[in-house]
């Protein structure tokens, strides 16, 4: 097995990278976002895996030993190869693929290219017990307590602690919280609460979106 390539990038196109080892490019398939944290000439490691077909070595890269995790627990659902594992991953990152599986979010599936409303339903099942809870639950979980003990805090802040805590950065959670202004308005002007969990799915969305 190759865990990781390092090297300096020789190469970069829409989801190719090459990177140099030992005088020999080694091609790898990445994420949009993996690319993005690329740049020629500069040194970069990337974590791999290798899918081994009957005609063909494939190599795919990624940011980190997470995403490589979620590639491969992904391909153990039925229908799911490599391709549509890096197509999955390169809609969502993946904290928000287990977020989408542990809540059920069969809108945020049927969002990559190959997935139908009947496939998301069959992944939803298969891979409830495979991906885990997000990374950033448990931080999360304790700060939504501490500010409850403090009084509840206004459901801006919850939503952007949210958002932090599953490993967005400031900016991106800010405008994730101002898109979904309009949806909490409009649940408050019905006199009834922001509805935290339901706005938490939405910015999620429009984050993915955006990227």
């Amino acid at each position: 097995m190759i865990a990781f390539v390092s090297g300096p990038v020789a190469a970069l196109a829409t989801t190719t990278a090459v990177i140099e080892v030992g005088g020999v490019g080694m091609a790898l398939h990445c994420t949009p976002h993996t690319i993005a944290g690329l740049r020629l000439g500069q040194e970069a490691k990337l974590a791999t895996s290798l899918v081994v077909r009957e005609d063909s070595l494939t190599l795919y890269g990624f940011a980190d030993d997470d995403e490589r995790q979620v590639f491969e627990l992904l391909q153990g659902a039925s229908g799911v190869g490599p391709r549509l594992a890096q197509a999955m991953l390169g809609v969502h990152r993946p904290d928000a693929l287990r977020l989408a599986v542990a809540t059920g979010d069969e809108k945020s599936l049927t969002a990559v290219p190959g997935i139908g409303k009947k496939g998301a339903q069959k992944l939803l099942l298969e891979l409830k017990d495979k991906l885990g809870q997000p990374l950033g639950t448990g931080a999360l979980v304790g700060a939504q307590r501490a500010a409850a003990a403090a009084g509840p805090a206004p459901w801006t802040e919850q939503l952007q602690a949210a958002l932090i805590g599953l490993g967005y950065a400031s900016r991106e959670a800010e405008e994730a919280v101002s898109a979904v202004t309009p949806q909490a308005e409009a649940a408050i002007a019905a006199g009834g609460p922001a509805p935290v969990p339901q706005l938490l799915r939405a910015a999620l969305q429009t984050l993915n979106r955006a990227r």
